[in-house]
């Protein structure tokens, strides 16, 4: 909707009208540009075309990855079917858009992969998975500094402080398979934190990652997704990173992960669990600095990809390129052929 037309990295282009042009993905982008639901510095409605575009490399539609040793794009087949038009002031409309054309994404059987926008785009984008995966058969891992889980926003339902209270309300997931991961500040208040304990939803706060360290938490996390749910959807605010690393976000609060805690976690998790969906939010432009955030957004993908391309590689019989942490130069003769 806001610029020129793009693809993620020059991935092929689809049309979602079209079912045959994503017919042989594994994982399809479809961009989100709202900002709408904001509550503070707006231009998330830019964080679409800034995913898709920032990168040093040629936009070749292929991307090897160094330390897996599988290429997301080509072994996936990625295509992009552009921007939900998603007209701002109209959030109940564009908020239905996106649910529809994510659940055709689902229905599909690929991944969709949705670029935001504010996280107000997480309630439709879990919505649309969960109508094909089953009403409360999704569970949520999310990665924020904050909880999102507010009543209203300004005297509305829909918001980018809301979308988890939302999902949780309506059924698409339960309160106790929903993890967040980052946590910190100074939001919400007791009486939204007394809510979210009575849906049993399980918060690591920084606190928490701090002293037990990451690993440990993403494994306590994933324990509690992958129980008695049929798919994971995962929803990665950008402002989980430190503010240092990642300012260009509407509600930057100091104190987060690194750049790589985060890269590394959500490898971890498309390669351990099945994913039925990803979203990557709260890519502000407008605040970014030498485009850091948008080289990390377009990462954060590419890590997610990574991780399900090795996946399906292991679940389908096949010998995995390399396993995580191997010498580089494993499995490769002197002129580096496998």
């Amino acid at each position: 909707m806001y610029g020129p037309g793009s693809t993620f990295l020059g991935v092929p282009e689809a049309d979602l009208d079209d079912p045959a042009t994503y017919a042989g993905a594994r994982a399809v982008v479809v961009g989100a540009p709202f900002d709408g639901g904001t509550s503070h510095r707006p231009g998330a409605r830019f964080g679409p075309q800034a995913i898709r575009l920032t990168d040093y490399l040629p936009h070749d539609g292929r991307r090897p990855h160094l330390a897996l040793g599988v290429d997301p794009l080509e072994e996936l087949g990625v295509v992009d079917v552009g921007d939900v038009e998603m007209p701002s002031g109209e959030t109940e409309r564009s908020l239905s858009r996106l649910a529809d054309a994510v659940e055709r994404v689902a229905r599909s059987g690929a991944l969709p992969v949705v670029l935001g926008g504010d996280h107000t785009v997480t309630f439709p984008d879990v919505t649309g998975v969960a109508r094909h995966v089953g009403w409360g058969r999704v569970s949520v891992v999310h990665f924020d500094a904050h909880a999102d889980t507010g009543n209203t926003q300004f005297g509305s339902l829909y918001g980018h402080g809301t979308p988890m209270r939302r999902l949780i309300e309506s059924g698409a997931t339960r309160g106790d398979r929903f993890v967040q991961v980052g946590l910190r500040g100074y939001w919400p208040e007791p009486e939204t934190l007394q809510w979210m304990a009575g849906q049993k939803m399980r918060s690591f706060e920084m606190t928490e990652v701090v002293e037990r360290g990451l690993e440990a938490c993403l494994g306590d996390a994933l324990a509690l997704a992958t129980d008695d749910c049929d798919g994971v959807f995962l929803s990665v605010d950008v402002d989980v990173v430190d503010p240092g690393l990642a300012p260009g976000t509407g509600t930057p609060e100091p104190g987060g992960l690194s750049s790589r805690q985060l890269l590394d976690a959500v490898r971890r998790i498309a390669m351990q669990v099945p994913l039925a969906g990803v979203d990557v939010v709260e890519v502000s432009p407008p605040y970014d600095h030498a485009e850091v955030t948008a080289y990390l957004a377009n990462r954060v993908v590419l890590e997610v990809l990574s991780g399900v391309a090795w996946r399906l590689r292991e679940t389908a019989g096949a010998i995995p390129a390399r396993r995580p942490g191997a010498p580089l130069l494993e499995g490769r003769s002197a002129d580096g052929e496998r």
